[in-house]
């Protein structure tokens, strides 16, 4: 039977783990430096594919400081517990709900209909891990769709404990008079009315002591001028969580966000060409690489968790070392 360990090398064309000090498991890790990285692109497409990028993010693996990996190491922090994940399928939104199957949580992802081959990926990896799954192909642009989606869990499950509002469009356009306004409404719709719609439907089932985690990001202070509509979503997300958490701590539900600095996941070849591909990679992270999704999924989990108690309104910022305001 695969192990999750296996599973997970599968998922991220990874070879095979190597015995390491202390029981751990490790494997060389092959996005050590930029130059490791791929320069594709998927920009031809509406949305970035994980299951066919060359090299595949990793979900539940840790960069270590001499640049191999580690397996994260779950301790039944979410035990029980019933989540829903948007953008599961792929990128941060998988290494998320795969570490929290880890941690003993049951898992809904909600994705779009084009990405279901790698929804279907997270779902062998969450149920690998432990978590039941369940699916929803959906658009979060559409405000029914997205009540169906939250209505659909509570009948199965009778609550949501979690929230993640992760799924995003983005798209890197160097001048504003370049930036349609079918693009500019696609950004909008998608990660502000999505995340609106998700979290309005969803409030009314979270119990006292659930949580709310927004995937905002690091660009929403650093201000990168080819970013410039995501970036305006990014920013209201962080307003949004600042606002929901003063409204919601009487119901004693959390509200934080998750700000990540440059990460591999498929948003980045769906938004970019090669060319800008190749000058993101060489513009790594302080930390001197670009990060990986499993090295975000841990706060998600610690958000999630009751470790993080005492914190809400909060963006934490999971960015290698870079210095921002907020």
């Amino acid at each position: 039977m695969d192990t999750v360990k296996s599973i997970v090398d599968k998922a991220t064309g990874g070879e095979s783990a190597t015995a390491a000090p202390g029981g751990e498991t490790a494997s060389k890790g092959e996005f050590a430096k930029p130059g490791d990285f791929p320069i594709e692109s998927q920009v031809d497409r509406a949305v970035g594919i994980q299951e066919d990028m060359t090299k595949k993010p990793a979900p539940a693996t840790l960069q270590e400081g001499d640049d191999d990996f580690t397996q994260y190491k779950a301790a039944k922090k979410l035990l029980g517990k019933k989540t829903i994940v948007t953008g599961g399928d792929s990128g941060i939104g998988r290494a998320a709900a795969v570490m929290f199957a880890m941690e003993g949580a049951d898992v809904a992802l909600v994705y779009l209909p084009e990405e279901q081959k790698d929804a279907e990926k997270s779902k062998q990896l969450i149920v690998q891990a432990g978590g039941q799954c369940l699916l929803f192909p959906q658009d979060i642009r559409d405000e029914q769709g997205c009540k169906r989606v939250i209505d659909s869990v509570v009948q199965a499950w009778g609550k949501i404990d979690v929230l993640v509002n992760n799924a995003s469009v983005m798209y890197s356009i160097p001048d504003i008079t370049d930036i349609t306004t079918e693009q500019f409404d696609r950004t909008i719709k998608t990660n502000i009315y999505g995340t609106f719609f998700m979290t309005r439907a969803a409030v009314p089932h979270i119990p006292k002591g659930g949580s709310i985690i927004v995937t905002a990001s690091q660009v929403a202070y650093a201000g990168p001028p080819m970013l410039v509509d995501y970036s305006m979503t990014k920013g209201a997300q962080v307003a949004m969580v600042r606002c929901l958490s003063n409204q919601l701590l009487s119901k004693g539900i959390r509200v934080n966000a998750v700000c990540p600095g440059p990460v591999w996941t498929p948003l980045q070849p769906a938004a970019m060409s090669e060319d800008q591909m190749k000058e993101w990679h060489n513009s790594p992270a302080p930390i001197g690489r670009i990060g990986q999704p499993s090295e975000l999924g841990p706060a998600y989990v610690f958000l999630a968790s009751q470790d993080a108690s005492f914190i809400s309104g909060q963006s934490i910022h999971v960015n290698g070392g870079a210095i921002v305001a907020g």
